[in-house]
């Protein structure tokens, strides 16, 4: 079964483009990264995944249920976390832990102080007195406290440090080897290529790709990188040229004896020539979208 499954999924804001046309197919037990720049639609997608907002057009399925139908049961099979979260600032995090527990008629005490003490989260602290980045954290208590089949995560690590950072990705991939599934939106494209063994790519509201990450990377291009000039070199089929700091920098997936043979006739110091990072590829895939 699917633990996230659209068929044409749409959303219009009146004349404004929200998603158009996105079917996704995320199987139960998948690390699934949903990747895309803001304003992409990530954030829409989930709203209507979690019944927050009412498709245009296309239907859904989470946990092999309608999204419109039973969007009750959806909910209280999932752990959500917005890309903002707003919270009672009166309310200690112990109390709104607790009080977002008892929302799903549970008692997750022992899991939420567990996981205060992991993500370094006083629990007597009062909402209103938090950082960003610390309510973030009860954002994330909240969402995993009652250990749910999907995690549906919206820009989770935003106002993060690194070291929680590396924490949180150390809690969902505990949960996950236990077999929940993971959706996570994200523009930061490391997170993906590190923790996600699955994505997908959204631009302008429509899926572009969707597939193992490993074969979204692997494409066969490369990074050139010439040392001891700043002039791009006039050659077909090269992308995303940049030129700074005495170097120049592009994508190229053509011949790479015929690269080599108009290079050799350029003036620079030194040449790289290597697979390209996992931001390299997609930012390539963008530009040549976008074209």
């Amino acid at each position: 079964m699917f633990a996230v499954k659209t068929d044409k999924l749409t959303k219009f804001y009146g004349k404004n483009r929200g998603i158009e046309q996105v079917c996704l197919n995320v199987e139960e037990g998948d690390f699934y990264g949903f990747i895309g720049p803001n304003g992409a639609g990530k954030s829409t997608t989930i709203r209507l995944l979690i019944g927050l907002i009412n498709p245009t057009a296309g239907s859904a399925e989470v946990l092999g249920k309608n999204i419109q139908k039973d969007r009750t049961e959806i909910l209280s099979r999932i752990g959500y976390l917005p890309s903002e979260a707003m919270f009672y600032n009166g309310m200690k995090v112990r109390e709104l832990l607790a009080y977002s527990a008892s929302l799903r008629g549970k008692d997750c005490s022992k899991e939420a102080e567990q996981l205060c003490e992991r993500l370094d989260l006083d629990p007597t602290r009062k909402i209103g007195q938090l950082s960003l980045g610390n309510r973030k954290k009860v954002g994330i208590a909240c969402a995993l406290q009652h250990d749910p089949e999907l995690y549906i995560l919206d820009e989770p690590t935003s106002g993060l440090d690194p070291l929680i950072q590396h924490e949180f990705f150390k809690l969902l991939g505990e949960r996950n080897a236990k077999g929940a599934t993971i959706f996570l939106s994200t523009h930061v494209l490391s997170e993906v290529g590190h923790y996600c063994r699955n994505a997908g790519v959204i631009r302008e509201g429509r899926l572009l790709v969707s597939g193992d990450v490993a074969s979204l990377v692997h494409t066969g291009a490369k990074q050139i990188v010439l040392r001891g000039t700043n002039t791009i070199p006039d050659i077909p089929g090269i992308q995303n040229p940049k030129a700074e700091n005495d170097s120049v920098s592009f994508m190229y997936s053509g011949d790479q004896k015929q690269l080599i043979s108009m290079l050799s006739q350029l003036d620079f110091r030194d040449i790289n020539i290597s697979d390209p990072s996992i931001e390299d590829v997609f930012i390539d895939f963008y530009t040549k979208e976008g074209e």
